[in-house]
């Protein structure tokens, strides 16, 4: 299936090359890089830098985002190109896509599992689970999980809405 909206070809504006000298062309950039200002407000709200999760943590919330929504092209885009860095074993990368309790998460893995899949019912946490994150994560490692969740649900929109075909290399969901 084609994109519904094709990606962009270069030359690319010179806002957009100031971006892709520092980023992969992914489809999804090249997508968005068709409009300067789509382009940067997208990218301007990222939460690929340092911050106050660790690598892991970070990857395994957008990647148990991803397999929620059962977005494969992010999901395979991440696989691809952070889990060996960040160290997830072939065991873990296919525990993103099983369900909690089949899983096997523990300690602030666990965690993160959960609080990925309770936004994802509801949109909202109960006091006492909000107490159990509190007793791991110092606030700004909460608020900034909650910010990446909600980032990657809506890269998760943007690539299934767009039927955005996978990158070349990128891992599929097992069968």
């Amino acid at each position: 299936m084609e994109a519904r909206i094709a990606p962009a070809k270069a030359p690319w504006s010179a806002t957009a090359q100031k971006r892709f000298d520092a980023l992969p062309q992914i489809r999804l950039f090249r997508v968005l890089a068709r409009d300067d200002r789509l382009f940067a407000r997208f990218m301007d709200g990222g939460f690929l830098d340092r911050g106050h999760l660790s690598l892991r943590e970070r990857e395994l919330a957008i990647l148990t985002v991803c397999a929620r929504n059962r977005t494969e092209y992010e999901w395979g885009v991440h696989v691809q190109l952070l889990a060996a860095t960040v160290g997830f074993t072939p065991d873990e990368i296919a525990a993103t896509l099983a369900p909690f309790d089949l899983a096997g998460w523990t300690g602030r893995d666990a965690l993160v599992v959960r609080l990925c899949d309770a936004l994802q019912d509801s949109c909202d946490l109960s006091e006492d689970f909000w107490s159990e994150l509190r007793e791991t994560f110092d606030e700004m490692a909460l608020l900034e999980l909650l910010l990446l969740i909600g980032k990657y649900r809506q890269v998760c929109i943007l690539t299934n809405a767009l039927a955005l075909e996978l990158e070349e290399g990128a891992p599929r969901f097992p069968s």
